[in-house]
């Protein structure tokens, strides 16, 4: 994914076995990064650090995982490959990099090998400036969309991408699609949703907070459909434009639009919903057309993640 006069890496592990993987981007040094986060049920690393109120605007790598939090921990074989290749702070205690990670939740079995640090290590080893590939690869490998009557009735989503370009500012994004809702096509017609018959009731659970008991223990859901908490559409959008860190978070923010433009419904309480900025710093513009031109990305690499 070549964007501007610096080049971004992508790697990927895919386990088709177990149906989950992660993607790790690799940004130039000097990047800045920002994140915003709208689902109600979200899985993620460094958020903090990367947010608005923090005064860092450095990001080493953004990790895009399956296995729900499990799939967190490939975030931590990323930061050994980073220190590894002498990338981070150099600090008194050695080498410390910023790696933001998003998770989406594609378990359906508790016998099922969940995402590791040595994947997250393997990703980074496999990154490339090569076009990624699109479906069920990486973070897409497990993806599901049209969850709404339950996840039996849902249809493969995957991973996506797509460039957008403006003169000589572009902006690239990298989906992982696992919604409750269908993806959509620009005229609103259904591009992949549920299968089920329209009778069927729509969100057998309607919060997250239906999931747990007044004593906070699993509820039981048998009833309804215990994988509709199945969910969540993560990425990162990369720009070559001059970003602070307000206009990073800005970005990441005004990026969710993509979301919601492609996937209905968007950001509800049983997903996750959470986007990255980095700019790499080569043009300067204004950040509502960086903003602008991300949605637009957004929305596009989610159609082809289910297209592909």
């Amino acid at each position: 994914m070549a964007l501007g006069l610096k080049t971004v890496r992508v790697g990927v592990f895919t386990d088709p076995e177990n149906r989950t993987g992660c993607t790790v981007v690799l940004p130039p040094d000097g990047s800045v990064g920002g994140v915003s986060v709208r689902g109600g049920a979200p899985g993620t690393r460094e958020v903090a650090v990367m947010s608005a109120a923090s005064p860092n605007t450095a990001v080493h790598a953004v990790v895009l995982g399956g296995s729900s939090l499990f799939g967190l921990r490939a975030a931590s074989g990323v930061a050994d490959w980073c220190v590894d290749n002498d990338i981070g702070f150099d600090l008194p205690g050695g080498r410390f990099p910023i790696v933001g990670a998003a998770v989406v939740l594609d378990i359906a079995s508790p016998q099922e090998r969940r995402v590791t640090a040595e994947d997250g290590y393997a990703a980074c080893v496999a990154a490339s400036a090569d076009e990624p590939s699109m479906g069920p690869v990486g973070v897409g490998t497990g993806c599901t969309a049209g969850k709404d009557r339950g996840r039996d009735w849902s249809v493969p989503a995957g991973q996506g991408w797509a460039v957008v370009r403006h003169g000589d500012l572009t902006v690239g994004a990298l989906m992982g699609v696992n919604p409750v809702g269908a993806v959509v096509a620009e005229d609103g017609s259904i591009l992949a949703g549920s299968k089920a018959p329209l009778h069927y009731p729509r969100y057998p659970q309607s919060a997250i907070g239906e999931l747990f008991n007044a004593d906070g223990n699993p509820a039981d859901i048998a009833a309804a459909d215990e994988t509709t908490a199945t969910n969540t559409v993560i990425g990162c959008v990369v720009t070559n434009a001059i970003l602070d860190k307000a206009a990073a978070c800005r970005v990441a923010d005004l990026a969710h639009t993509g979301i919601a433009r492609s996937v209905s419904p968007a950001h509800t309480s049983l997903d996750g919903d959470a986007m990255f900025a980095i700019g790499t710093g080569q043009v300067q513009t204004r950040t509502d057309l960086v903003s602008e031109l991300a949605a637009q990305a957004v929305a596009t690499a989610i159609r082809a993640a289910v297209s592909a």
